[in-house]
């Protein structure tokens, strides 16, 4: 909306920042923090008042974790509306409308926002700590990739590219052609995107903290792939619509640290899967969008160890009878061996922003 304010230059002097993404960025990402700021009391206000409290695992689920977090039992939850409504906002306001990868984005945020609510309000509504069913969240989340997957490859514009499959350390598309695995593989990226999310969200502040590295070093990288001379010197996938997604990472940077404000240890309100599921469906959908879907492993290394160890742990079960952690995911399992909940979220926090970094320097090793 404030892109076209550009076209008053002639009259007035300086309007024309307006038209570049940096100057809009920047503005997107301060003003998700404010709304955060000053939406974040009323919100939480509200929540309490729906009597919307988290959900704790009780005792006889897992006897140690209940003791630990049994304090944080009436927290409300559903935060996650407040990461979602200042990403909006602010990126309605500084995002070019005309652009349709934003809206691609902000409707996957919207979409699995909803299905997030969704899980939230069943768990408060039954006292526990299960809501939509495994298979029925899966398949909310699959209808979403094959619309995105549709999308893509139905615009003649990006389809080619949309086919292709980069890999980091490599100039050139690896696969120049996926076919209808492309299907296959955006549902990967947007559904493990958005469950790695998801399952980090477990302790004060650690999956936003983690959430704003990855969206620093996405806004980064879709600036990149939108600038033609930027892409060309680095050698990545030039896609002219994804520079405005810059803008909308920019936001979720903001939004993320105005939600910390409130979210950092000790709580005042939690994301839920509201939050966490839109999250990392959006973060998903961004990395397609710029098409730099396999470096989401690296710069989101830390979502990555987490749902690796829940899969490591239910295999191991299933085929051993044993668990290799003491708990998962692996955040619980060093507040098990002893670290303070602070402890695990700060080292957690370092590893993300390294992995973000090395990500980013990926860019530069072709």
């Amino acid at each position: 909306m404030m892109f076209y304010l550009h076209r008053m230059s002639d009259q007035i002097g300086g309007f024309n920042v307006f038209f570049y993404v940096t100057f809009r960025a920047v503005a997107a990402a301060v003003t998700a923090f404010a709304l955060s700021l000053v939406c974040g009391n009323f919100i939480i206000r509200k929540l309490i008042s729906l009597k919307v409290g988290q959900p704790i695992r009780t005792a006889e689920e897992v006897r140690h974790l209940a003791e630990l977090h049994g304090s944080k039992a009436g927290t409300p939850t559903m935060g996650g509306v407040l990461v979602i409504g200042s990403v909006l906002a602010s990126s309605l306001i500084w995002a070019r409308p005309d652009n349709w990868f934003v809206w691609i984005v902000l409707f996957s945020m919207l979409y699995l926002g909803a299905l997030g609510f969704a899980d939230d309000y069943l768990k408060v509504a039954k006292k526990k700590s299960d809501g939509i069913s495994g298979r029925a969240k899966l398949f909310f989340q699959l209808a979403l990739a094959a619309a995105v997957t549709l999308v893509f490859l139905a615009n003649p514009l990006i389809q080619v590219q949309a086919r292709s499959l980069y890999l980091p350390f490599f100039k050139n598309a690896v696969i120049d052609n996926m076919g209808w695995f492309t299907f296959f593989f955006f549902a990967l990226v947007i559904v493990g995107s958005s469950n790695a999310v998801n399952l980090t969200d477990g302790l004060d502040g650690l999956a936003i903290g983690c959430t704003v590295t990855v969206a620093l070093a996405y806004t980064l990288l879709t600036y990149a792939a939108g600038n033609f001379k930027i892409a060309e010197y680095l050698q990545v996938p030039f896609y002219p619509f994804t520079g405005e997604l810059t803008v909308v990472c920019a936001a979720l940077v903001g939004a993320g640290l105005g939600f910390l404000w409130f979210n950092c240890h000790p709580a005042k309100v939690f994301m839920g899967d509201t939050g966490s599921l839109a999250i990392g469906g959006m973060i998903g959908v961004v990395a397609i969008c710029c098409k730099q879907e396999l470096l989401l492993a690296v710069v989101g290394g830390v979502f990555v160890i987490e749902a690796v160890s829940v899969i490591l742990q239910v295999m191991s079960f299933k085929l051993t009878g044993k668990r290799i952690f003491a708990m998962s995911p692996i955040h619980h399992h060093f507040e098990l061996s002893g670290w303070k909940e602070n402890t695990v979220i700060v080292r957690f926090w370092i590893l993300s922003g390294v992995f973000a970094l090395l990500g980013l320097a990926t860019l530069k090793l072709r």
